[in-house]
């Protein structure tokens, strides 16, 4: 079940169809392009962003929206998706993708929850690849007039605001020990093999939040990430659920991880320990085999590494895998799975639930006590081809859409036999440093 809302694409309940322009552009600024350009456009309300290392698109305005739910959020969200374009006027003169329309989504973890799931399109996108980049403009009943510039979309820019004083409420971290026993006991007693638990601190910031602050930091502190923000669900994650471009898939999976500490010498001691952990090695082993069961039916090849790399983030060393695959279809690139198909056939995979799927989820629908939320579902972003990038909404924070100086952030961990809830609470503790990083004001 979808709706579709918007304040300028409906006139008496009938969706008026989109005009979409996209134009190339010579530069975001006057001077070179920097890296942050991208998000020094954005405004204070309700901005869009997927970007990394410079490169990405940022949104913002409404053209329309899809509010989806249940299991069948994600074909809900698509077939909504295709109905609006199915009678747009497009004219792209850049062609290359996140060109002409585009939408950006962000889907809860869990079928039951009632956070559902949400697809906005924006009325301005900008985006960048390379050193390519461009301008789109998407409005509902316009006519195609001339070719538009930043000048004519972006308002006057004010400085992100700091958000002042935050004060934690942490008094989950005195639960969660228990809850990650509780999960330790079901995979000894056989429920499940892995279970990822998940656990949220609630902070309060002295002024309303600035996301434009929160995603600026983000994007400096990790680079190698990719920042996000989609209708209140804001974080840099480190995994890509699904890239799909041209018939090309990409997965990067992460699962094992250690704490940094600081000391370089000593990381580097530390990546070799985590290389060589039977424990992460194992946890990581049932995610990538997860990852790559999913894409199967999609892949006339694929490719899954035999050992992962280590991936060195500032506050962590994770395991990681990049999967490959080369979608297959009996005709053209139209009869390919989009990128939001494949990321529901993905979600969720062994790395933010656990395996087996199933029993994982009811483990962690019995145990953990709350409903995440969009925490640990898909976020990202496609075009009207279908190929996107969705990620995975981890080290990430959601503001509360009645008071913006609550943000509830969160944190997860995978758990096997032969984890230990102490150990697992301090890596909850190194996870949740990127979201408060984030709402620091210095």
């Amino acid at each position: 079940m979808s709706t579709l809302t918007s304040a300028d694409a409906l006139t008496g309940g009938v969706p008026l169809p989109l005009v979409v322009r996209t134009v190339a552009l010579d530069r975001l600024h006057d001077g070179a392009p920097a890296a942050a350009d991208l998000l020094d456009l954005l405004p204070s309300d309700a901005p869009l962003a997927w970007v990394r290392r410079g490169d990405g698109l940022v949104g913002w305005g409404q053209a329309a929206r899809f509010e989806v739910g249940g299991s069948g959020r994600f074909a809900d969200a698509e077939r909504a998706w295709h109905e609006l374009l199915a009678h747009a006027v497009v004219r792209d003169e850049v062609r290359l993708p996140g060109t002409g329309p585009v939408a950006f989504g962000s889907f809860a973890f869990d079928d039951e929850s009632a956070a559902g799931g949400v697809v906005v399109v924006p009325q301005v996108v900008v985006g960048r690849r390379g050193d390519r980049t461009w301008l789109t403009t998407i409005s509902a009943g316009a006519q195609l007039g001339p070719a538009p510039t930043l000048a004519d979309v972006v308002r006057p820019r004010t400085s992100p605001v700091d958000p002042g004083r935050v004060e934690y409420d942490d008094s989950s971290a005195d639960d969660w020990a228990d809850v990650v026993a509780r999960g330790i006991t079901a995979i000894r007693a056989g429920e499940v093999d892995k279970v990822v638990l998940a656990r949220d601190v609630h902070a309060r910031t002295e002024r309303p939040l600035d996301v434009r602050w929160a995603l600026g930091r983000l994007a400096e502190r990790y680079p190698s990430c990719w920042t996000f923000s989609v209708d209140g669900m804001l974080g840099a994650t480190p995994e890509l659920l699904v890239r799909s471009e041209k018939g090309l898939v990409q997965s990067r999976v992460l699962a094992g991880t250690v704490r940094r500490t600081g000391d370089d010498d000593a990381d580097v001691a530390r990546a070799a320990i985590l290389a060589r952990s039977s424990k992460d090695l194992e946890e990581h082993e049932y995610a990538v085999r997860s990852v790559a069961r999913a894409l199967e039916p999609f892949c006339s090849s694929s490719n899954v590494p035999d050992v992962p790399f280590v991936l060195h983030l500032p506050n962590v060393l994770h395991l990681a895998s990049d999967v490959t695959g080369v979608l297959a279809a009996p005709g053209d690139a139209a009869e390919h799975p989009s990128s939001l198909a494949l990321a529901a056939a993905l979600h969720p995979t062994a790395a933010v639930c656990g395996t087996p799927t199933d029993a994982a989820r009811e483990l962690i629908r019995r145990v953990e006590g709350m409903d995440r939320g969009r925490y640990a579902g898909p976020v990202g972003w496609f075009g009207a081809d279908g190929d996107g990038e969705w990620g995975i909404a981890l080290r990430s924070g959601a503001v509360d859409p009645h008071d913006p100086r609550h943000v509830r952030l969160f944190a997860g961990c995978g758990v096997v036999a032969a984890s230990d809830p102490a150990a697992e609470l301090a890596e909850s503790h190194a996870k949740l440093v990127p979201m408060r990083f984030a709402l620091a004001s210095d």
